[in-house]
């Protein structure tokens, strides 16, 4: 465990052992990524200025002392890109000005460069201390194989057992992407990667996304864990829209394969273009579940052609008020022609009806003819003459009980 010299902050100033001139590799002790774990050192080197710093020992002239200290302390050389190392990984070290410059033009700090790829692996770059762990177990010893090209990591048996920190567990599954000419790739430690990449037809190693469009055509794939493909872990893998865990693709002429989970368009009276079968500029959103969501204002969705909703089960809609305003509303199906009745209009005019079918049926309640047998009923003509009237008004306006939008089967 390192421990701290006790020194105060006064590591921003001037030190005589820094030297501008002069780069040199470090292997990684400790990298400052909070304020819990060594909470001495975190207010000893700048506080939250500290984070991202790590303590070294220089690889040509290791030190197996553990201290903390101005002269095994450097700080990340780039604010806005960073790759926080690893123990045991190896970082280029140069000093360069400190905050102190004004004051001090000789103010100098030690700033790190991003590990060295020294196994060629987006995973981890660690390598075991020859000096300070001699003693490595038969099976640490069997992953670093001899080759006429230099040591090979070759891990097969679940781990190197290396120290890479506190909370980093190696995963030997984890895979680099396979790169393609021109390619810029960002990859992360656990299978995420950014690809800056394009079609490139006839390559050596096929890839999924080049069969449509020619050389050059551009493509932007982001994935967010590999899928497991059986092969040795050290061998490059191409993305896979339905394996991996979750992706975005921004294509331009490209043809994604995707496997959809529903695709059917029967509501289509000429359906769209199947997802697996465009070609053509598009984003796609594939993972286990999406969620959209807006905290101060509204989701929209605008389409050029169509928007369609396509599901499995069900489509749901939760709202205190659904509004759906167009000049045609099929419901059941496509070729729905019934018109919907309105409801309101409708009802209002029944109402009226019945009110008089019931006068009409309790003036019809005295016996016709009376007082004499050839007399005629005089209570029943008024209301038999109006509910005639009504119906006939309701006849008139028939056509006007159907819905001009809605329509279903």
């Amino acid at each position: 465990m390192l421990r701290t010299t006790g020194q105060d902050s006064s590591f921003l100033k001037s030190n005589s052992n820094f030297s501008a001139d002069n780069v040199f590799a470090g292997r990684v002790r400790y990298c400052m990524l909070d304020d819990k774990t060594y909470p001495s050192v975190f207010k000893n080197f700048g506080e939250w200025s500290s984070i991202g710093g790590i303590f070294f020992s220089k690889i040509n002239a290791p030190n197996p002392n553990k201290d903390f200290s101005t002269d095994n302390f450097a700080k990340p050389l780039f604010p806005n890109n960073k790759t926080f190392p690893l123990i045991n990984e190896i970082v280029y070290i140069i000093a360069l000005p400190n905050s102190s410059i004004q004051s001090n033009v000789g103010s100098l700090d030690y700033y790190y460069f991003q590990p060295v790829n020294i196994w060629n692996s987006t995973h981890h770059n660690a390598i075991p201390d020859p000096i300070n762990n001699t003693n490595f177990p038969p099976s640490q010893q069997q992953d670093y194989q001899q080759t006429s090209g230099g040591t090979v990591r070759r891990v097969t048996d679940g781990g190197t057992e290396i120290n890479l920190g506190n909370t980093f567990k190696e995963k030997i599954n984890i895979k680099s992407v396979q790169p393609f000419e021109g390619d810029i790739i960002n990859e992360g430690r656990w299978g995420q990667s950014i690809r800056f990449g394009s079609t490139v037809n006839n390559s050596a190693i096929p890839n999924p996304w080049s069969r449509a469009g020619k050389n050059g055509d551009p493509i932007y794939i982001l994935r967010n864990g590999q899928y497991t493909d059986g092969k040795d872990p050290w061998i490059p893998q191409v993305e896979d829209i339905n394996k991996d865990i979750s992706s975005i693709y921004a294509t331009s002429t490209q043809n994604i394969p995707i496997e959809v989970s529903s695709k059917n368009y029967n509501s289509y009276k000429i359906a769209p273009t199947s997802p697996d079968k465009f070609a053509g500029e598009q984003i796609i959103l594939n993972s286990g579940r999406l969620l959209f969501n807006t905290k101060t204002d509204s989701i929209l969705f605008s389409s050029k052609k169509t928007i369609n909703l396509n599901s499995v089960e069900s489509i749901n809609i939760d709202s205190p008020t659904f509004v759906a305003n167009s000049k045609n509303i099929f419901l059941g199906d496509k070729n729905a022609t019934e018109p919907i009745i309105l409801g309101n209009t409708f009802l209002n005019d029944l109402k009226q009806l019945l009110n008089q079918l019931i006068i009409l049926s309790t003036s019809l309640q005295s016996p016709i003819g009376t007082p004499g047998p050839s007399a005629p009923n005089l209570i029943i003509a008024g209301p038999a003459q109006a509910m005639v009237t009504n119906a006939q008004n309701m006849l008139n306006r028939i056509n006007n009980y159907k819905s001009k939008v809605s329509k279903t089967k």
